[in-house]
């Protein structure tokens, strides 16, 4: 785009020569700077002339400190604009020399610093979306795990009492290193295709905008794992005994269901829990899986407290091991129709 301006005299003519064409920030259509072309006038009626007849763009008349702009309607405004910063520093210069002074010494302190606070945010932590999704993600892992290998456990009990295999177990193996046979194989299961998935999650996030998060994923992950394991030990030996309790395949879905509700609302309370009730929800076993290594992604826990829940973990663990142990040893051997969780607990070994 060529920009044309009507001048009258020498000084004016020095202004408009001394526009930048690339600061005014605009390109023509063909991707090119701007050009801008003097035209120097006998006097103020040529310039206005010339401005009306639209041979020029604007016309710049008077002198220094009396400066005036014609223009036929709206002038261009990066051109406008570029002439007035022309101006404006001839004026600084003068009136810093005027002063005994400096433009720089009389600008001094003028300008502003700009701090972009998502920037900030990416180098202290990482965004709030991020860790949601990551803590989200997380969670989702082991309600899916506990979910999948905990059904497989289940069926692969009642299976066997329907076939009638598990009396031939039974008189060859102790029935309760056969639950742990159970226990153990789905847990390596589980564990190792979950550190797969999150092996994966993380080359993939070197190829998106999230990989800001890598760096504090470190401590997250060397707690989540000993929760999973925990947490997963703990759910594995109550599915056994919930296998145990029915007698047919068909038997399953009302002697798991306390359990899948348990961990559907754990999911939801995880997700949802806000404030002091989410923060004394993560030391409750089964939740702290859920919820506490989405607090130390948000850096919002003393070290204590993942060394606490930890513990409370694998008290809990004990407990269903125990628990489930004496129900799968109780039920395993009976045949005649399901079981519920309390009945369970009456029948003698």
């Amino acid at each position: 785009m060529d920009y044309r301006v009507a001048t009258t005299g020498p000084d004016a003519t020095s202004v408009v020569e001394r526009v930048d064409p690339a600061a005014m920030g605009a390109l023509s259509f063909d991707g090119e700077e701007p050009t801008v072309t003097v035209e120097e006038v006998a006097d103020r009626s040529a310039a206005e002339e010339s401005v009306l007849e639209g041979d020029a763009d604007l016309a710049l008349v008077g002198g220094p400190g009396e400066w005036e702009v014609l223009a036929d309607g709206s002038p261009p405004t990066t051109l406008l604009g570029a002439v007035s910063d022309v101006v404006r520093t001839d004026a600084l210069a003068a009136n810093a020399e005027a002063a005994g002074t400096s433009v720089t010494e009389l600008t001094a302190g003028t300008e502003v610093r700009l701090t972009d606070l998502a920037e900030v945010t990416e180098d202290e932590g990482m965004p709030e979306q991020v860790t949601f999704l990551l803590g989200f993600g997380f969670a989702f892992l082991f309600y899916m795990a506990a979910i999948m290998f905990g059904m497989q456990i289940a069926s692969s009990v009642v299976e066997e009492k329907q076939s009638r295999i598990v009396e031939i177990l039974a008189a060859a193996i102790p029935v309760r290193q056969l639950l742990m046979g159970k226990v153990a194989g789905n847990t390596l299961l589980a564990f190792g295709q979950m550190a797969l998935l999150v092996a994966t999650a993380l080359v993939g996030l070197t190829f998106t905008d999230l990989d800001v998060a890598l760096p504090g994923l470190a401590e997250a992950v060397g707690w989540y794992l000993p929760f999973f394991l925990l947490g997963f030990v703990a759910l594995a030996c109550i599915w056994a005994a919930a296998g145990a309790l029915a007698s047919r395949t068909e038997d399953l879905q009302s002697t798991t269901m306390p359990l899948t509700m348990v961990l559907v609302v754990a999911f939801i309370a995880a997700l949802n829990l806000q404030g002091v009730w989410r923060e004394v929800a993560s030391f409750v076993p089964l939740l702290s899986t859920l919820l506490m290594p989405l607090r130390i992604l948000e850096g919002d826990v003393s070290w204590w407290e993942p060394v606490l829940a930890l513990v409370l973990v694998a008290l809990f663990c004990l407990v269903t091991i125990l628990v489930g142990t004496r129900l799968y040893q109780r039920a395993l051997l009976h045949t005649s129709g399901s079981l519920s969780w309390r009945k369970g607990m009456r029948l003698s070994e």
